[in-house]
Formats: C-alpha cells, structure tokens, sequence
C-alpha cells in the first residue's frame, strides 16, 4: 500500500468540507508575461529529479519522449509545490512546442503553428489543457476569457478560481490564451460534490436536468477495489467522524474529470489532440481514480501518468512510491520535511 505526504488527507478533508463555500473575489491583477524570467525554471538534478516507475533514474526529456503514441499526459501534483508548479509550466511549454507546433519555444512563427508537420518530420497534435482547478459550469466563463471577450477581472469574479490561482496556475492559464489552446474546466461543481459526500451519489439523481449538465452521466462509476483500500487507508480513523460517505464525492471528481478528458480528446481539430491534465496527486497515483475512469468512458485511450511529490531529498527514491506512476518527479520540499 502505498503512503502519502501528510498535508494530502487535510487537503482532502478540507476541500470536501468547503464544497459549498463561496471564493472571496479576487484584487485586480496586473498582466504579465505568459512566461516568467528564466531563472524561474526549476533546475533538473537540483530543484528536481525524475524516476522512471520502478525508481530507476529518468530524465525529463523520457518522461516527455514518444508521446505521438500517447492520448493522456496525467500529472498528479501536490497542490501546495512550488517546485512542481513552475515545472508543470514548464512542460506545458515543451509540449505545446515539440508536438503543438506553439509557444515561444517553437521557433519562427510562434505562437502560432509552423507548419503542418514538426521539424522531425511528424506530425502535429493539437494540444488541450485539462484542469481540476475550474469546475464545469464556469466553462462558458473560461472560453469566454480565452477568447479576450471579457476581461480578466470578470473573468475571476466569475470562475471562482482557487486561492493559490495567482502563483501556480495563472502562467498556464495565460500561456494558453497566448497561443490560444484550449483549456478544459474539468471539475464537477463543488456543490454537487458536497452533496454526493453527505447524502450519496443517490442524491444527484433529484437534481434538475440543468444540473445533471454539468456532471458526468449518472450513475457515474463507483470506486474500484483497490481504490477504495488506498482511500480507507489515507482516511484512517478521520472517517469515522465524517458524515455521509465523502468517498462518493472523491470518485465523482474522478468520473467528472475522466470524463471531461475523453470528450476533449473526441473534439474536432484538424490534427490528433494531446491532452494534459493536471489533477492532485491522489486521484492519479497507483492506476487508480482518474486512470480507471478514462478507461471507463473511452476504454483503450492511452495514458502516461507522471506522479509528482515534494520531497527534502529528490535525489533519494522512496521503496514506498514504487508504481506511483509511470513516471515520478520528486521535487524540492523548501520546508525539509
């Protein structure tokens, strides 16, 4: 059984308690650049270091390697890394660039495409930006906001986006309005999933059919196994004091998630889509939440997770996170832990 870092099971505990809570609006931000001052890349072998499942040593480029054979580029994070937020950044970048033919790294031309066809010959993807952070209902708004139709301010009033938005997500955010990718609000609504924790998944059947919209069909799928003994094991004695069964709101994450990726990879594009989904960490780690239910609504789609954890160490390799992922990046933990 594999263990996770101690802020996981608070994080958990928190967001299904704040399900219904509202998001004070945001101060009005400045506008900056898509990418910040190259310092800012975390270094690979310092801030960093990358293993391949079984902890043998890897290197970033592997872990992005051969992805014209991958659907799904899954990254379970820890929501409060710094390190693995600039990092998936980063990878955004190198991706929309070595397979999307976009960004500042793309050479003659960026952002736009420089050609039907990638330096090496191949063929280009049209890259998709998934994300837990945005619920469903606020796609309108995100788009909205991707298109330059409403300004920023209005578009954080309205898309309810998470307290550390600022620091670790706008960059990606705003990279993908530069070189217009889209980005998929992948989320089920939080109210809805508050309600599936206190009164079970039963409960989203007496919702209106416009609510019903804005989650995966019902009945979504019911945790697996061994994803429910990984879920027990990181709960521990805390379940006890919890009301309803909030394992029927973690899989109605999976399932909205899971979802809203195998539409994305069903929408029109002129070239093959390449998603990358970013998520925490739990509901990719082990092959279980999200992986099993993308397998469920498009079976067969291949998926390269990556499993991201913030360590003191990174040049250490735990036993315990053997088969986290395909790949598992261990980043710099500035607190020590």
């Amino acid at each position: 059984m594999k263990t996770f870092r101690h802020t996981t099971p608070i994080l958990s505990l928190l967001l299904l308690a704040a399900c219904a809570g509202g998001t004070p609006r945001p101060e009005s931000l400045t506008p900056m650049p898509p990418r910040s001052a190259e310092a800012t890349v975390p270094r690979e072998g310092v801030e960093y270091a990358v293993y391949r499942s079984d902890g043998s040593p890897a290197r970033l480029a592997d872990v992005l390697s051969n992805l014209d054979t991958v659907d799904v580029l899954l990254f379970g994070e820890e929501h409060d890394d710094v390190v693995g937020h600039r990092l998936q950044l980063e990878v955004f970048r190198r991706v929309l660039a070595d397979v999307g033919g976009r960004g500042p790294m793309a050479g003659p031309g960026a952002p736009g495409r420089t050609g039907a066809e990638r330096p090496d010959g191949r063929e280009l993807r049209d890259v998709r930006l998934s994300l837990e952070m945005f619920e469903r209902d606020v796609q309108v708004v995100l788009d909205e906001y991707l298109a330059d139709l409403i300004t920023e301010d209005h578009f954080l009033a309205s898309a309810r986006p998470w307290d550390n938005y600022e620091r670790d997500y706008r960059p990606m955010v705003e990279l993908a309005k530069h070189v217009s990718v889209p980005i998929v609000a992948a989320n089920a609504p939080r109210r809805y999933v508050n309600r599936a924790s206190r009164l079970g998944r039963a409960s989203l059947e007496t919702l209106s059919e416009e609510a019903r919209a804005w989650l995966p069909p019902l009945p979504y799928p019911g945790a697996s196994d061994p994803y429910r003994a990984e879920w027990d094991a990181l709960m521990g004695d805390a379940a006890m004091h919890m009301s309803g069964d909030p394992l029927d709101g973690q899989t109605l994450w999976d399932a909205s998630m899971g979802q809203s990726i195998a539409q994305a990879l069903a929408a029109d594009g002129p070239y093959p889509p390449l998603v990358l989904h970013l998520a925490g960490g739990f509901h990719v780690e082990n092959g279980t939440g999200i992986p099993e239910t993308i397998e469920h609504y498009r079976p067969g789609t291949s998926v390269r997770s990556v499993a991201v954890r913030a360590v003191s160490e990174p040049s250490v390799f735990d036993e315990e996170m053997d088969g986290a992922g395909d790949y598992v990046i261990l980043t710099l933990d500035p607190g020590g832990e």
